[in-house]
């Protein structure tokens, strides 16, 4: 292998020395840094904290995750997820006790990534999935409403064209970020006119040096633990799911593998790096890597860029930063509130052609995160609603149906389906015990036994008809089946 390849790229891929490769990953991450500042500024307000903090965190997060991510060209840094889990936390105990959440969490995704949690993507059903985008889409907006009450009249013009460049720039060009042009814009005119209205430098100070590495002063007590433990666990659950998400979105949109275990890890060591040095927290950031894969970025070296970038920027130009109105941050939230929507849901003819119980996972999943303002909490409900249905639905694929011998002497139950504590509650229901004959066979050929109820279920009903006089013999097991049952037949009590 050349010496500056890197590997598990596809064949053919340039290396980073390749002038077409560079130029390519450097314009990616200096457009990705422009499009980060006024959503790390934004994200950082919605968290209740200076814009430093947020911006301090984007920038650690980008140059961390690039060199221990397992998905190259993907954008780490201050999100709206993590922004609305820790909000509360902030508000309640103050900037010392975010960062301390943020370690706490970054130490749960390290381990949770050591365990294996990403092989439990797979569990999670792709309406809960759908479910989370669409509830941080409706919190990222409500989010925004604070901005347009009781303030000056000029920020509701001001705030509708923003609008208007974000929607109408990208269909004559996407060379330029429309974020950027519309704060351009709007800072530029409100400056020159000088019109009087809510600005980034009102919310707080921005950073005018480098971070700096600390520990978060807070007493090492069960209740500080008490306070972050709930924040971090959010934190780390949300962080993963957002991240791993986007890690298969770029996986199918450039065709190529990650390591999603490296990723989760990886997360939770760039999330303890931020904490280090006062950042907010944060994840994985579909919306800008989006914009970093598409323009053509595929290498770490974009995702480093992006993050040494948007230092430099705002480190240098912090004045200038600090004159952008808020309205066209709010125009800039309210849009990514809407790109992050997933309208084709809630479509109609989408809603028709999806089972009801699919449909109300996904409800669930909004209506839960909306209400709590934490999206854990609806990821747990609508994992759990979904699997509740689910077993409701299997449970209900369970058949059993006789046949007497021509001899009238022994009778048949032939049972069909998945046998497991949802469907196998009712089975011993299903059964003649009073009328059948003194031998009666119960066929699984065609059922599985998953789980001690099922064994219990089945001794339920030898023992049942064991007070009737009447021999049963269980045949036609698989293997696993047949062990499971030899293991724990008879050995479960209550079987009467």
């Amino acid at each position: 292998m050349p010496a500056f390849a890197l590997p598990g790229l596809p064949a053919g891929r340039p290396s980073w020395p390749s002038p077409r490769v560079l130029r390519t990953e450097v314009l990616s991450g200096l457009v990705v840094a422009l499009a980060l500042i006024p959503e790390a500024i934004s994200f950082s307000i919605i968290a209740g904290v200076d814009p430093r903090v947020g911006l301090f965190a984007s920038f650690t997060m980008a140059v961390t995750i690039s060199i221990v991510g397992g998905r190259r060209a993907m954008i780490s840094a201050a999100t709206g997820a993590i922004a609305l889990v820790v909000a509360p936390l902030t508000r309640e105990h103050g900037l010392e006790y975010l960062v301390a959440a943020v370690l706490l969490g970054g130490a749960l995704q390290v381990a949770l990534g050591l365990a294996g949690v990403a092989r439990l993507m797979r569990f999670l059903p792709r309406m809960v999935m759908v479910g989370f985008v669409n509830a941080l889409a409706v919190l990222i907006f409500t989010a925004q409403l604070p901005y347009l009450f009781d303030v000056p009249w000029p920020v509701y013009p001001l705030c509708v064209a923003g609008l208007v460049v974000l929607v109408g720039l990208p269909r004559l060009t996407t060379v330029v970020p429309a974020p950027l042009v519309a704060i351009v814009l709007l800072t530029g005119f409100t400056v020159v006119a000088g019109v009087a209205v809510p600005t980034v430098g009102d919310q707080g100070a921005l950073p005018d040096s480098l971070p700096v590495l600390g520990l978060p002063a807070v007493p090492a007590t069960w209740e500080t633990l008490q306070i972050i433990g709930p924040p971090a666990i959010a934190i780390a659950l949300v962080g993963l799911i957002e991240s791993l998400m986007t890690a298969k979105l770029v996986d199918d949109i450039t065709e190529t593998h990650s390591d999603k275990t490296r990723e989760s890890w990886g997360q939770g060591v760039a999330n303890i790096v931020t904490g280090l040095f006062g950042g907010m927290g944060g994840c994985a950031m579909i919306g800008q890597t989006m914009i970093n894969v598409r323009v053509g970025a595929r290498t770490r070296l974009s995702t480093f860029l992006a993050g040494a970038f948007l230092l430099v920027l705002v480190v240098a130009a912090g004045p200038v930063v600090a004159q952008i109105p808020m309205a066209a941050l709010v125009g800039v939230m309210i849009m990514v509130a809407v790109g992050t929507f997933d309208w084709h849901s809630v479509r109609p003819a989408t809603l028709r052609r999806l089972p009801k119980s699919e449909n109300l996972v996904m409800l669930a999943t909004v209506a839960v995160t909306v209400a709590t303002h934490n999206l854990a909490y609806g990821v747990g409900v609508g994992v759990l609603v979904a699997m509740v249905l689910f077993a409701r639905r299997v449970a209900h694929l369970v058949e059993v149906s006789g046949e007497l011998s021509p001899d009238g002497g022994t009778r048949t139950y032939r049972v069909t389906g998945q046998l497991f504590f949802a469907s196998s509650n009712d089975l011993v229901f299903r059964f003649d015990y009073a009328g059948d004959p003194h031998r009666v066979v119960v066929d699984l050929t065609a059922a599985h036994v998953w789980d001690a109820s099922t064994v219990a279920a089945l001794d339920a009903i030898v023992t049942r008809y064991a007070a009737h006089g009447t021999t049963v013999e269980i045949v036609g097991m698989n293997e696993n089946s047949r062990q499971r049952h030899a293991a724990l037949a008879g050995h479960l009590g209550g079987s009467h």
